[in-house]
């Protein structure tokens, strides 16, 4: 939803809005971030100065959305224009941003793995750990590759200023519809606090979710499911603060979310209409738990505020260990070696270094920010199965960058950015073979041996933006940005059909990003607008080889338009009313052939109302309002995947919290009305295992205690 209060529909894409981690102790020494943004240019800076389309959930929001509901891409869903709808489930697979993919990130550190982009990266963290959420709307480069629709930067929380602060929260989530094995169980905690120059935050969850139940009480399918679900974040950060200019800082997260049920699947047809629902099961189920297994993340941030009379430094040191492992799928059988079917992990290790400079002048009538440094990634991803065989080969990527971004912001308010970034990227692949996968005894693909070698990416990429911001009732920005993608090699490598890596279709995607708008501000009513459009020589789309039964990846060019509206009203004090829109359509800009699901989602309207009718109680409700989409041709009564038609649907919520001295009781209903349909996702992918129904009535409710 757009309530969040520094939510700026503004421009651009790349611009150095890189997205780094702003200064944690500026942060806390300016107060109120209403007033500033912190990923947009790698230091934080004014948001009447920025050129970049960009929303920041705070964490008030972030803090009302967990009464509710404990998934970030819920929040994402309604609260940011541009994002589509959420796909109830633990992939954010077609849940795209202005119809491109996201870069994810805690506090900087990469969670997506854009070599073999499992679409898992928006469930890395649990909210209760974050302090708030800033998106970045565009192509942008700045943190390398995987950013073409931009960036999702999950920002952690930071230490209390009393020497010993923090609350717990014990809370249980169920089913309305029918409570039957439906309850699950959830406690977060947060300690904090300042001792002279050291600060520390520590937090912990542990949610353990019962079945998920749709709008029949049955529950919902397990591909990616959240039923059963046992979830484990401990997250710390610790500080110290050497001099007003100087400070250290280090960070760990560690998030395992996996899915070990008793459960199995009654698979549906997309055709006739049956849904898919999982039923109990006594018999021996194939596979292992399903999830992030043990995911992990090490930061070390030094900063120096005066490393120079106007230059400061930030240098970041990273390190991160990823195993997402996926469900149990009679896709991946080969009957001849005696599998009946497999389970894959994406495995990924990441180590990163980034120096980050930042010089001021302050010239006459014009002050002039540089931003300035250089990032080395390491990353090495590979997609093995459980049982042993290799479905993706190991890729060593290199990635060396240089940026270079400038602000000028004049006396006659004109604020005007542009940047570049120059990287080189280096892959290596060993020798592999594609696997031998059968979707029967009789359709099976033809394995390849192929020859390995180095892939060699060289790029530089612009951007431009410029606003205007004199009157607040009407402050117009136009940008342009640009961005370079090698995202998802290994869904190339794997579906190789040719003998040697050279032949393989690696060629990346160059993203342009066009964006006009304008904010205003009218006394107790926000407006934002903003057109965009973005292109692509490059994109990956997805087709059935009717002969082997496998999908294949199919390269595309790709055009992508769209625009989005927001308002905000103070009605009262104690009222606040909102709404947001959004719409974008896509089509193969050689063929003119539409863009598919994996990447467009139909026009999304959601509106909110916040009310304190007494003091210390509040009461929120929001509606989601998805448009339906219907532009494929069915072979048959078939569709292709990702092509389905999409009957739309509306959602409502409501949630109530009451607060009596330093404990909150809270409670909320989602789809209140108890809405009978199929998400967004499960219609358009058409597959029988995709086809389960959304969520049914469920109610949340709890009690947190704050000292």
């Amino acid at each position: 939803m757009y309530r969040s209060k520094v939510s700026a529909v503004a421009v651009l894409a790349v611009l150095a809005t890189a997205g780094a981690v702003a200064d944690d102790a500026a942060l806390e020494a300016g107060g109120d971030f209403e007033e500033i943004i912190v990923t947009g240019s790698r230091t934080p800076e004014k948001i009447d100065e920025v050129t970049a389309s960009v929303s920041v959930i705070g964490k008030d929001d972030l803090m009302e959305d967990l009464k509710l509901n404990l998934e970030l891409q819920s929040t994402l869903a309604t609260r940011i224009a541009g994002f589509g709808p959420a796909t109830g489930s633990t992939s954010n697979s077609g849940m795209t941003l202005r119809g491109r993919t996201v870069l994810v990130m805690i506090d900087g550190v990469p969670q997506s793995t854009p070599l073999r982009n499992g679409q898992l990266g928006l469930r890395s963290v649990d909210p209760s750990a974050l302090g708030r959420i800033e998106v970045i709307k565009g192509a942008t480069s700045i943190y390398g590759n995987g950013a073409a629709g931009g960036i999702v930067n999950y920002i952690t929380k930071q230490a209390s200023e009393e020497t010993l602060a923090g609350d717990i929260a014990v809370s249980s989530r169920f089913s309305m519809v029918d409570a039957d094995g439906s309850f699950g169980k959830r406690v977060d905690g947060t300690l904090s606090g300042t001792l002279d120059k050291f600060s520390y935050v520590v937090n912990a969850v542990y949610d353990s979710r019962g079945q998920q139940k749709d709008a029949d009480g049955d529950t919902m399918g397990l591909v990616y499911g959240l039923s059963d679900l046992d979830t484990v974040n401990l997250f710390a950060k610790a500080a110290y603060q050497f001099d007003a200019d100087k400070r250290l800082q280090a960070t760990v997260n560690y998030y395992d979310s996996q899915q070990d049920s008793d459960l199995v699947d009654v698979t549906g047809n997309p055709v006739t209409g049956q849904k898919t629902y999982a039923v109990e099961t006594s018999a021996d189920k194939p596979g292992v738990p399903q999830g992030p297994k043990g995911n992990t993340n090490i930061m070390v941030k030094y900063s120096d505020a005066a490393l120079l009379e106007n230059t400061e430094l930030t240098l970041d040191l990273y390190r991160q260990k990823i195993e997402n492992v996926f469900f149990f799928s009679s896709r991946l059988a080969n009957p001849d070696e005696g599998f009946d079917g497999g389970q894959s992990l994406i495995k990924s290790e990441k180590f990163g270094v980034r120096a980050n400079f930042k010089s001021t002048f302050d010239w006459d009538s014009v002050q002039a920010d540089f931003v300035y440094g250089i990032d080395y990634l390491k990353d090495t991803t590979s997609q093995p199965l459980v049982d042993g065989r290799l479905w993706v080969p190991e890729m060593d990527m290199q990635n060396k960058a240089a940026y270079l971004q400038s602000k000028f912001v004049g006396r006659d308010h004109w604020v005007f950015k542009a940047g570049v970034r120059a990287e080189k990227i280096d892959i290596s692949v060993d020798d592999y073979s594609t696997l031998r996968l059968c979707r029967s005894e009789t359709q099976c693909s033809v394995p390849m041996d192929v020859t390995g070698g180095e892939l060699d990416y060289s790029s530089t990429t612009y951007n431009v933006g410029l606003r205007y911001n004199a009157i607040p009732a009407f402050s117009p920005f136009i940008s342009f940005s640009e961005g370079f993608d090698i995202s998802d090699l290994g869904r190339l490598l794997r579906s190789a059909v040719v003998t040697d890596l050279m032949q393989v279709q690696t060629e990346a995607s160059e993203v342009r990003h066009y964006e006009v708008g304008f904010t205003s501000q009218l006394q107790d009513l926000k407006l934002e607008f903003a057109y965009y459009r973005s292109t692509s020589e490059l994109g990956t789309g997805t087709q059935l080889d009717p002969d082997t039964g496998v999908f294949l990846p199919v390269r595309e060019p790709q055009e992508i338009t769209g625009f989005e509206i927001a308002a905000q009203y103070d009605v009262s004090d104690t009222l606040e009313i909102g709404a947001n829109y959004t719409s974008f359509d896509g089509e193969n800009s050689d063929t003119g052939e539409k863009l598919s699901g994996r990447f467009i989602s139909p026009a999304k309207l959601s509106v909110y109302a916040d009310w304190s009718p007494i003091e210390n109680l509040r009461i929120s409700a929001n509606l989601l309002h998805l448009a339906s989409r219907d532009e494929f041709t069915a072979e048959g009564n078939a569709y292709a995947i990702y092509e389905g038609p999409v009957d739309g649907y509306d959602l409502v919520n409501l949630s109530a919290s009451y607060r009596m001295d330093d404990v909150e009781i809270y409670g909320g209903v989602e789809n209140l009305f108890n809405e009978d349909y199929f998400s967004q996702r499960a219609q358009s992918i058409f597959i029988d295992s995709y086809y389960s129904k959304g969520l049914g009535r469920t109610a949340n409710v709890g009690v947190r205690y704050s000292f």
